[in-house]
């Protein structure tokens, strides 16, 4: 039985993690998270894509039933790494968490991987991997002190302490907390507002902002003006560039080509 659901909505993919009880993950369930994620990268008519999950769990992350059944901790997860989307760093369109309640662990990491999270007021977040024995090494240790205050980063990673919904927003972890009932149609919302903009400068925004995270801006400015990213290139190039202003000046909407 597949534990990764799709759903194609306008453009929009909807992969919904349905594992019972807690969507915990292991090897197989990577594997098919990363075969949803590739098809979102390779199926142009395809723009963003949404990742959450049924019941009380986002994801419980790793399955630590898996482990009793012999996975190993450093079990090999596949080209996207844990959960199909940590190591995925040639995915080039973007991915929102919609997180519908707890997040842990892998869970977590997985969320941490998306380019946005949108959360449901029930959504928690923490990592407990210290607690077991092991390390969030999926994405928590990197990600995380970039994404929150380094000091409060370093203090859920070695305490296992929780973030509830509010927090993480306040932070700037998560970009909206909505009642349960309507967390997907928030996320569509947004991912349907990405979706009106130019593919090639989506593409290009990603990679700009990963390449030059942790730069400073006039070293950031020497990497895009040097031609080394080349999707920035292409969309320099491209004729969507042309199509944007030009159909701004004649009041209509753009239609992108992608090209």
């Amino acid at each position: 039985m597949t534990a990764v659901k799709l759903e194609a909505r306008d453009g929009i993919l909807i992969i919904t993690l349905d594992r019972p009880k807690a969507n915990a993950i292991d090897v197989a369930t990577s594997l098919e998270l990363h075969a949803a994620f590739k098809a979102l990268n390779d199926d142009p008519a395809l723009r963003v894509g949404i990742i959450t999950g049924t019941g009380r769990f986002f994801s419980a992350g790793w399955d630590l039933g898996a482990a009793t059944d012999g996975e190993a901790v450093d079990a090999d997860h596949g080209p996207g790494g844990f959960a199909g989307l940590t190591e995925y760093f040639s995915l080039t369109k973007p991915v929102i968490a919609a997180v519908n309640g707890l997040a842990v662990g892998g869970g977590f990491e997985l969320a941490l991987a998306a380019d946005l999270i949108v959360a449901s007021e029930t959504a928690k977040f923490w990592l407990p991997e210290a607690q077991l024995g092991m390390l969030p090494d999926s994405g928590g240790l990197l990600r995380l002190p970039k994404a929150i205050p380094a000091r409060l980063a370093r203090e859920m990673i070695l305490t296992g302490r929780r973030l509830e919904a509010d927090e993480a927003a306040a932070l700037g972890l998560i970009s909206r907390v909505v009642a349960a009932e309507d967390l997907l149609a928030a996320a569509l919302e947004l991912a349907a507002t990405i979706a009106r903009s130019a593919p090639l400068a989506i593409a290009a925004a990603r990679d700009i902002l990963r390449q030059t995270e942790g730069m400073e801006v006039e070293a950031g400015y020497k990497l895009m003006r040097s031609g080394a990213i080349p999707s920035y290139q292409a969309m320099l190039q491209s004729d969507d560039a042309l199509e944007g202003p030009r159909a701004f000046g004649e009041g209509r909407a753009p239609e992108w080509k992608g090209r």
